[in-house]
C-alpha cells in the first residue's frame, strides 16, 4: 500500500506545475478545434456569401471590349494628383446614355450616337463624388476627323474614340467606359414603386402632363419626362439637368431605407441597375464589388452634379450645336485633375443641377 508521503510522478507534477490536468487539457484542446471549424465554417459561409453577391449583381453586368486596347497610353493624360493624400485614388468613369440597349455590348448606341455624355468622378477619400454632363451638341475637335457635335465620336471609332475625345478636350484621364441603357434604368423606377421629382413650371410631353412641383413618376412616365426636348426653355440643356435630377432621385431612393429593409425590392432593383449598365472589360467582378464597398459610406448628398460650362449656341453648318468655355473649362478640369472639385464647388454654381429644373 502506498505511504501517504509518496512523490507524486514526474507526469504529474508536470500537470499539476502547469495547473492543469489531463481533463481539462483535453477539454482545451477540443475547444480549441471546434472554434477552428467554426472559423473555417463562418469563412465558407462569408466567401460564398460575397461569391454570390459578386455572381448576382457584378456578374450581371455585360463587358465593353477594347476600350482601351488601341490608346496610345503614352499620349493620354497622366492619372489623377489628388492635393490632399488619400487612402485610395480617385477613379474616373466616362457614361455614355442612350436610349436602347441592343447593342450595349459594343458600347455604340442605335444609329451611332450617344443620347447622353457625363464624367464620373469617385473622390479619393471615397466621400465625394461629381458628374458632370458634357451636351452632346458640344462642338469639339476629334482626333482624326477635325471639329465635330462630341457624340460624333460615338459613331466615329465607337468607345475608344469617344474616350479620346473626352480625354483630349478635359486633359483628365478616364480610368472606366460604363454604357447606360435609360430604357433599361426606367425599370428601376417601377421596382422602386415610383421615384420623386420636382418641377418647376407644368410641362407636358406625349399623353402626361407634369404640373409644377412634386411629381411621382413611374417607369412610363419617367420616360416620357425624360425624353422631353421641345417645350423646355434651355431645350436640351433642360434635357441634360432633367437626366441628372432623375439619376439623383433614383439613386436617393435606391439607398433609402424603405428600399433596404425590403430585400425583395431592393433585389430587383439591384438586377434592373446592373442589368441597364455595360462596362470596359478591365472592370472585372472582383473590382466592381470592391469599389462598391469602398464608397459604402458615399450618401447621395454628397453627389455634385454639373454641366460642362457652355458659352452659348450656334450653327455650323446646318447642324445646331453647343459652344464649350475653354476659360471656365479649363478651371473644372483642373479641379478634377487634383481631385479637388467638391472643395471648389460653389465656384461653379451656375453650373450646378438647380434644386427645382425645368
Amino acid at each position: 500500500m502506498s505511504s501517504a508521503t509518496e512523490t507524486a510522478s514526474p507526469d504529474r507534477q508536470t500537470d499539476e506545475h502547469a495547473g492543469t490536468s489531463p481533463q481539462r487539457g483535453r477539454v482545451l484542446r477540443r475547444v480549441l478545434v471546434t472554434l477552428g471549424v467554426l472559423g473555417v465554417v463562418v469563412a465558407v459561409v462569408v466567401a460564398g456569401a460575397l461569391w454570390f453577391l459578386t455572381d448576382r449583381y457584378a456578374g450581371n453586368v455585360d463587358r465593353v471590349s477594347e476600350v482601351f486596347a488601341t490608346l496610345d497610353d503614352g499620349a493620354r493624360p497622366a492619372p489623377s494628383a489628388p492635393a490632399e493624400q488619400a487612402g485610395e485614388e480617385p477613379v474616373t468613369f466616362l457614361l455614355v446614355g442612350s436610349d436602347t440597349r441592343a447593342t450595349a455590348e459594343e458600347g455604340i448606341a442605335a444609329g451611332g450616337r450617344s443620347d447622353a455624355i457625363m464624367i464620373a468622378r469617385f473622390s479619393a477619400d471615397r466621400q465625394h463624388a461629381q458628374l458632370i454632363s458634357v451636351p452632346r451638341d458640344s462642338w469639339v475637335d476629334i482626333p482624326g476627323h477635325g471639329r465635330d457635335k462630341v457624340n460624333a465620336a460615338y459613331a466615329y471609332g465607337g468607345p475608344a474614340l469617344l474616350v479620346q475625345t473626352v480625354e483630349q478636350l478635359t486633359d483628365v484621364r478616364i480610368d472606366h467606359y460604363v454604357a447606360i441603357d435609360f430604357e433599361g434604368l426606367i425599370q428601376v423606377t417601377d421596382d422602386l414603386g415610383g421615384v420623386d421629382v420636382v418641377v418647376a413650371e407644368t410641362t407636358s410631353n406625349g399623353p402626361y402632363t407634369f404640373p409644377a412641383g412634386v411629381n411621382h413618376l413611374d417607369g412610363d412616365q419617367a420616360r416620357w419626362y425624360l425624353g422631353q426636348r421641345y417645350g423646355l426653355p434651355g431645350g436640351d440643356f433642360d434635357r441634360v439637368r432633367r437626366q441628372q435630377q432623375y439619376l439623383q432621385a433614383m439613386f436617393g431612393k435606391l439607398f433609402s431605407s424603405d428600399t433596404f429593409t425590403d430585400p425583395g425590392r431592393l433585389d430587383a432593383a439591384l438586377l434592373a441597375v446592373t442589368s441597364a449598365v455595360a462596362v470596359d472589360e478591365q472592370l472585372g467582378n472582383a473590382e466592381v464589388l470592391s469599389l462598391a464597398y469602398s464608397l459604402r459610406g458615399l450618401t447621395p448628398d454628397n453627389v455634385d452634379f454639373f454641366t460642362a460650362p457652355v458659352l452659348g449656341t450656334g450653327t455650323e453648318g446646318a447642324a445646331s450645336v453647343v459652344y464649350l468655355d475653354d476659360v471656365a473649362g479649363e478651371r473644372m478640369w483642373g479641379y478634377l485633375q487634383t481631385d479637388s472639385l467638391s472643395q471648389n464647388a460653389e465656384e461653379f454654381s451656375t453650373q450646378a443641377l438647380p434644386d427645382v429644373p425645368r
